[in-house]
């Protein structure tokens, strides 16, 4: 059965007001359209791991609308081109994938960007679907010119580098997010060979989902302003920002795993007085990471201070890590989401208000709970041990590490040169 692509989430007032209760969407059509599809490739449970990743970014709607062009188009391919579930993408198929947003079939493609549901006028199929696709709606837009808009004509169409480069940054946010919360075992965009054949001068895979330094001063102190505006809603919000950053943490290492709940006696001093942190990561894989001395004394022990605890936690203490403002073990990876889109929102608000330039704010805007990882990471690499910042990564291969953060950094490159002369080197 041969199917054209069809918008499959709403605008951002409809995907909030939505229930999410619910495992199909809001809307009858799209739930029916989903269904149709061959139970082998799970597209329903694909479109709830879009609406998912989505839901991290109801506080920003210019970062949802972006992100939902991307993965929408994502699932759509994989359902209707490749004929394969999103969960199984490889590699290869990821390369596919950046090879058709290139250039894209003209059936994909609208000459300019249209509504994505109209109410339907068809008296004996409006009961059952009140709201139908726009006919013409694509996934892909085109603006003509003027003079080919009057021709009728179809431009052939040429994805920008930076179109390509978003694409590609956002499909692979979209797999780390599916691989915390265990639903793929790998990347198939970071395995991509060659980047550069699919999406032109790409810059570092690190630089592009890290914070500069300016931002995170701007994130941390907002974070600290929250935490004591509000210390009730955000000690805790405060608490996850400084231990994703401070130990290079994905989410799951915060919010555990089916066979593992994180307590803070996962947090465990050796012999000489240094402490680690003892986690269950990906593949199940037990694992322990550094803890810098400023987290412990300014971090932790102030969140347990708030929690009425010890400053520092016992031996084999099961008080757990994060619980819900009424007392209840566990946050959900949503939920940690959810609150660190606050700290970025109002960051950026506070730059804004601060009136900084655009360019020190742009990519602020792209960001999510991942980043603080690569941000650390990032950071620290000048000043850490190639294999030494490997382990707490818990990346397999060395080579990850050095190919990924071992660069010069924009900000230090720039400096570098900025202020040389043409003669003088004094």
């Amino acid at each position: 059965m041969a199917f054209d692509p069809n918008p499959l989430f709403e605008t951002f007032e409809a995907f909030l007001d939505q229930d999410f209760s619910s495992e199909s969407s809001s809307i009858n059509f799209v739930s029916d359209y989903i269904e149709s599809f061959p139970v082998a490739l799970c597209a329903s449970a694909g479109y709830r791991a879009v609406r998912s990743f989505l839901r991290a970014y109801e506080g920003s709607e210019q970062t949802f609308n972006s992100y939902r062009t991307h993965v929408e188009r994502l699932l759509l391919w994989a359902l209707i081109v490749r004929h394969k579930s999103i969960f199984t993408l490889k590699r290869q198929d990821a390369e596919a994938y950046l090879q058709f947003c290139r250039n894209p079939p003209t059936n994909w493609i609208g000459s300019v960007t249209r509504g994505r549901f109209i109410a339907n006028k068809d008296a004996e199929t409006a009961v059952v679907y009140p709201v139908v696709p726009n006919p013409k709606w694509k996934p892909f837009s085109q603006k003509l010119s003027a003079l080919n808009a009057q021709a009728d004509a179809v431009q052939v169409y040429a994805a920008s580098k930076g179109t390509m480069n978003q694409i590609f940054s956002v499909c692979s946010s979209f797999y780390e997010f599916l691989a915390e919360d265990n639903l793929v075992s790998l990347n198939p965009f970071r395995l991509v060979k060659n980047k550069r054949d699919f999406t032109g001068n790409l810059t570092a895979e690190a630089q592009n989902r890290a914070l500069t330094p300016l931002q995170w001063d701007y994130v941390l102190e907002t974070a600290e302003s929250m935490a004591s505006a509000e210390p009730l809603r955000h000690e805790r919000t405060l608490f996850i920002l400084a231990t994703l950053f401070a130990m290079y943490l994905r989410i799951s290492d915060l919010v555990g795993r089916s066979n593992w709940e994180p307590c803070m006696g996962d947090f465990r001093q050796d012999p000489e007085g240094n402490w680690w942190y003892h986690v269950i990561g990906k593949g199940n894989k037990p694992g322990k990471i550094a803890v810098r001395d400023e987290y412990v004394d300014r971090y932790l022990r102030r969140y347990r201070t708030f929690l009425g605890l010890p400053n520092l936690p016992a031996e084999k203490e099961r008080t757990p890590l994060l619980t819900t403002l009424e007392g209840r073990a566990g946050l959900s990876g949503r939920q940690v989401r959810t609150l660190l889109q606050s700290v970025f929102d109002n960051a950026l608000a506070k730059m804004k208000a601060e009136g900084r330039e655009a360019y020190e704010m742009n990519s602020l805007r792209s960001a999510s709970a991942h980043w603080l990882r690569h941000t650390s990471a990032t950071f620290d690499a000048p000043f850490r041990k190639a294999k030494d910042l490997q382990l707490d990564l818990r990346h397999s291969n060395l080579s990850t590490t050095q190919d990924t953060y071992y660069h010069s950094h924009d900000q230090e490159r720039m400096h570098s040169i900025k202020r040389l002369g043409m003669r003088e080197r004094d």
